[in-house]
């Protein structure tokens, strides 16, 4: 049984949702930091990437972003889904291009 590729249904720039749990699947994600401040970054695996983050501020590793070495994150308080690491690198930099007072409207909207 072979399986056969769809066609494509048109050659618009429009995104294809991934199928849950892919390897395409990245996340846009921005955590609360103990000093209040916002970071956001891109992963395959948010919770993973929190980790990550918090074990560099407790200097328990170097795989987090430098950012954590003096403050700690303490929660991700927001995501969003991507097809591609292309497309949540761009909307990474959208976000981080928001005033502080757009970011914490973004995550209130939950959009």
């Amino acid at each position: 049984m072979s399986k056969q590729r769809p066609e494509p249904t048109s050659l618009t720039n429009t995104v294809t949702p991934p199928a849950p749990g892919s390897a395409a699947d990245w996340t846009v994600y921005i955590i609360r930091c103990s000093d209040q401040s916002l970071y956001t970054g891109i992963s395959t695996d948010a919770e993973r990437r929190f980790d990550e983050h918090h074990e560099t501020h407790l200097r328990q590793g170097n795989k987090g972003a430098k950012y954590f070495y003096g403050r700690a994150p303490v929660t991700i308080v927001y995501r969003e889904q991507h097809s591609s690491r292309s497309a949540a690198s761009k909307r990474e930099a959208a976000i981080k291009k928001l005033s502080r007072s757009k970011k914490l409207q973004l995550i209130a909207s939950g959009k």
